[in-house]
């Protein structure tokens, strides 16, 4: 399936924060792209622009296109409470997603390769879906073989940030994925009421 694979860095002036994580040249521009930079004076955006960009700012930091985006959301708002923070829910608990959050990865885009590529465990069966839903208990692991790479042992050994919803051991590369977040615990500053409001039409 297709991913965006454009300018990280204008894509993040775009929605006025760096979506894709720490980007140093983002920090150098911070204003929107284009030919007159932050000279240019903008229109206020209306209110679907404003639940339009939230949307598409969800998407673009979970790696998720529309169609699978919105099945997302059906999902969410079938489920009991609130359907924003259930979306949020479902999207960090995707494979690529805990992947990344567990430090076994710099980015979700390289977490995602490391599953499609067959290097992760979950319960100990190899998974190559990146978009595949944990459940509370699922155990996430590195293929015992892909322990060796360079690039995982060196992301690994790093101290990277730690997060409640997650257990994390990294002398044997495992983890454990132990509960939904709740919506204080997740870092992303996106406005879900917004996509709520915007489906909802």
């Amino acid at each position: 399936m297709a991913r965006y694979t454009g300018p990280k860095t204008k894509k993040s002036r775009s929605f006025g924060e760096s979506i894709f994580g720490y980007d140093r040249s983002f920090e150098k521009r911070k204003y929107p792209p284009g030919q007159h930079g932050n000279a240019k004076k903008r229109r206020q955006k209306s209110d679907y622009a404003l639940q339009l960009m939230e949307k598409q700012k969800a998407k673009y930091t979970y790696g998720v296109l529309e169609r699978q985006f919105r099945s997302v959301f059906v999902k969410a708002s079938h489920k009991k409470g609130v359907t924003g923070t259930v979306l949020l829910q479902f999207l960090e608990a995707r494979l690529d997603n805990v992947v990344f959050r567990m430090g076994i990865a710099p980015t979700r885009r390289a977490a995602r390769q490391l599953v499609s590529h067959k290097h992760i465990l979950v319960n100990g069966v190899i998974s190559n879906v990146p978009s595949m839903q944990l459940r509370p208990g699922d155990k996430i692991s590195v293929r015992g073989k892909s322990k060796s790479m360079q690039v995982v042992r060196e992301q690994v050994g790093g101290k990277g940030q730690k997060f409640a919803w997650l257990e994390f051991n990294p002398d044997k590369m495992e983890g454990i994925f132990t509960a939904y977040p709740e919506r204080e615990q997740i870092p992303e500053k996106i406005n879900e009421l917004l996509i709520v409001e915007l489906y909802s039409k």
